[in-house]
């Protein structure tokens, strides 16, 4: 059963928010992505967000660039855990997709993570789905344990080696 709704307002978004569907699927994690505009086709979009619970949809990770508006509309329309991943833009980097999905109004929260940060979108929505899910937390103790080993790795490497020959690769 599909627990994670990836969403983005444009095919364009696609690039940045594989990043999440990659990390799931390497959990294990059953997602579907979606590209819906919250602005183009706002009528279809109320019904998709009203409709996540009712499918089975845990968590949603929504990207966005420049108003940025479909994590916040999301979070407005339902209760479940939205995390936005704000999309680097041309004309002023991401920050201002950063700024439209991190200050929302008081009782609509969204989970914001870095700009272009969808990998760790899909490490958020898997540690929530992780509360009920010990096999999941495992999976994600895993990950971390191996994320530790690969700094032991190159403490040990530059150690070994110095500085020059390190950043030679």
């Amino acid at each position: 059963m599909v627990e994670v709704a990836i969403v983005m307002g444009s095919d364009s978004d696609l690039n940045v928010m594989r990043a999440a569907g990659d990390f799931l699927r390497e959990m294990g994690v059953e997602y579907e992505y979606n590209i819906i505009s919250a602005h183009r086709e706002p009528d279809i979009f109320f019904a998709w967000a009203r409709d996540l619970k009712k499918r089975g949809i845990k968590t949603v990770i929504a990207g966005a660039g420049k108003a940025a508006h479909l994590p916040g509309m999301c979070a407005a329309l339902t209760p479940l855990p939205v995390i936005g991943v704000p999309i680097k833009t041309s004309d002023l980097g991401g920050v201002d997709s950063l700024y439209s999905i991190v200050q929302m109004p008081g009782g609509i929260p969204v989970a914001t993570v870095a700009i272009n940060g969808a990998k760790n979108a899909g490490i958020l929505a898997t540690k929530i789905l992780a509360l009920s899910n010990e096999e999941l937390f495992d999976k994600l103790e895993k990950f971390s344990d191996g994320m530790a080993k690969e700094v032991e790795a190159k403490d040990k490497r530059l150690k070994d080696v110095g500085v020059d020959t390190f950043l030679k690769g």
